[in-house]
């Protein structure tokens, strides 16, 4: 039987419950934004009290579905002052679904100036003070932790920059390989610092497991969903080759590589740092060139680098990371990056946030543009030991940018705009401008139709259709980020017809529900309008869900292309 957990810091005490019926359909986002939405005054303060930090598993997390791994996280963020979901792989997603945990929900300070540790089990949840892992990396922290104990265990934690409560910190999740993923995006590690838990440990052992209505049909549907994923081009052959990293010709051709801190849309180093270069890389120095963040990845689209020696350097080396340093800081050894990679890993940071906060801080004359070795330099010593400048640049760029008076901000509620520039990829910067989530590409990726041409081509220079596409790969994308999903199952699931289908029927095969392609839609709008209305009572308007000026009045090379939606155009896209 699914149950709620609650964990009251302020008191010390674990309370088991019964899912109420309003959230027994629920998983994933759906379930963090409605239990967000219902507890945490929109208002609050999100590192005080009142704020909240839900975790809940898909609706399909801990079956044997293709892709189904991920966890959710969510919370008010420090970064954007809205509502927050994360979605990360990993492990703790299945361990969580087969130990009947629907959601838990971690809320109120402690009183004791010290930290603490949460074990899950099936005995419960149990509340640890401990401070013996304070102010250590991620990596640190999951050794010790699996010295404790014998048996592999699931791990949530968060490094320095969760415990200095900077708005660049992330929560970071163990993934198979016993390295990171990360819960990326909007400050979650600060929340959880701020509540001063610095790990939780997941044992699965003896677990229930799950019960499926229908374990034919879902075994049935789960073969054709599986089958679409390996045969799409993008999922099945692009990002198993390249990883996510094979975006850096395809957007430096497009003129959307955004260059120099937003300056120019294409980057003469960008065969350095590419993914074929990477995919080099990695096999000369016996690598992984792919591998899965969480059981049941087919895709695979992550993979370990090796350094020069051959010794790991760091893995899930994403497209975004490698942009933001590579393009946007104009940094063209991929082995810095790789380095800067690792470091964020360990202390627990946003490689996007602070990829662009760097960015910011080069166009502010803090360091050279291009200067690896210092961005190094200011991870390990300003940021690894929170000093002034460190946690300017740990809090994001838009920190950055008040610090030192800039105007050249790439922000949206706050939250850095990520690797594609909006001004030539137009779709994109609908989903940046409007998403709830502050700017973010994952909300509503019109990079699959802008410049992939999955799901049809919408031209990314006009406007033309753009509001269209965003809105509905953002209704589509809150459904299956419900589901336990990762969101490269759009992929296919927008070109091969029978992918869908096949992802409603094993819900209805694991619920014995009877869910039609409507009822899912419907589930997106639904998750989409409870964010918005929590960011209204929040103090959001539609004013925050506008672009920086400079997009409107500086072009972009090569295309010389500007951002030229109305506030009325942009607004149009809550009409639904």
């Amino acid at each position: 039987m699914d149950k709620l957990i609650r964990v009251d810091l302020t008191h010390l005490t674990v309370r088991t419950e019964a899912v109420p019926e309003a959230w027994l359909g629920l998983g994933g986002r759906a379930l963090t934004s409605a239990i967000v939405a219902a507890e945490v005054p929109p208002t609050c303060h999100p590192l005080g009290p009142n704020n909240k930090l839900v975790f809940a598993p898909g609706l399909l997390s801990g079956t044997s579905a293709s892709n189904s791994g991920r966890l959710s996280a969510g919370a008010k963020s420090p970064l954007t002052g809205g509502i927050k979901e994360s979605n990360v792989g990993g492990t703790a997603a299945q361990m969580f679904a087969k130990l009947g945990i629907k959601a838990l929900i971690i809320e109120g300070i402690p009183e004791k100036d010290t930290w603490y540790g949460l074990h899950i089990s099936r005995e419960g949840v149990a509340i640890r003070e401990d401070g013996t892992l304070q102010g250590l990396g991620n990596f640190a922290v999951l050794e010790a932790l699996q010295a404790r104990q014998a048996r592999k265990l699931g791990v949530i934690c968060i490094g320095p920059s969760g415990e200095y409560k900077l708005s660049g910190a992330n929560i970071s999740v163990k993934d198979p390989s016993g390295k990171l993923r990360s819960h990326g995006r909007g400050g979650l590690g600060a929340v959880m610092g701020s509540k001063r838990i610095k790990y939780l440990t997941i044992d699965d052992e003896g677990a229930q497991g799950l019960q499926m209505a229908d374990p034919e049909a879902f075994k049935a549907a789960s073969k054709v969903f599986t089958k679409a994923l390996m045969e799409h081009p993008v999922s099945g052959q692009g990002l198993p080759t390249y990883g996510t990293n094979v975006l850096v010709n395809i957007l430096n051709e497009a003129g959307g590589l955004p260059t120099r801190n937003f300056t120019y849309g294409q980057f003469d180093g960008h065969e350095q740092i590419c993914g074929e270069t990477m995919h080099e890389t990695i096999v000369a120095r016996g690598g992984k060139p792919r591998h899965g963040c969480h059981a049941g990845c087919v895709i695979q689209c992550s993979q370990v680098y090796n350094d020069a020696q051959g010794q790991y350097l760091t893995s899930g080396f994403e497209y975004e990371t490698i942009w933001g340093l590579g393009a946007n800081c104009c940094i063209k050894d991929l082995d810095d990056i790789a380095t800067a990679d690792n470091l964020m890993d360990d202390l627990g940071l946003d490689s996007i946030e602070t990829a662009v906060a760097f960015g910011v801080a080069m166009e502010a004359g803090l360091l050279a543009w291009g200067d690896g070795k210092e961005v190094l330099r200011i991870l390990r010593e300003e940021i690894g030991k929170g000093t002034p400048l460190g946690r300017i640049i740990g809090s994001g760029a838009g920190s950055v940018g008040r610090a030192y008076g800039l105007t050249r901000v790439p922000v949206v509620k706050n939250q850095a705009i990520p690797a594609y520039d909006p001004r030539s990829v137009k779709g994109i910067g609908i989903t940046y401008a409007t998403t709830p989530m502050g700017a973010d590409h994952t909300a509503g990726y019109t990079i699959a139709t802008n410049i992939l041409n999955v799901g049809g081509q919408v031209d990314p220079l006009k406007k033309d259709g753009q509001v269209e596409l965003s809105r509905n790969l953002q209704i589509a994308t809150a459904a299956v980020d419900s589901t336990g999903m990762c969101i490269f199952i759009a992929f296919p699931a927008l070109d091969i017809p029978e992918c869908l289908p096949a992802l409603i029927d094993m819900i209805n095969a694991r619920f014995g529900t009877r869910l039609t392609g409507e009822d899912v839609t419907g589930l997106g709008k639904a998750v989409l309008k409870t964010e918005r209305a929590f960011n209204l009572a929040a103090g959001l308007t539609p004013a925050h869900d506008r672009l920086p000026e400079f997009f409107r009045t500086d072009p972009v090379a090569p295309h010389q292309a500007v951002w030229d939606f109305t506030d009325e155009e942009v607004d149009a896209f809550w009409a639904f």
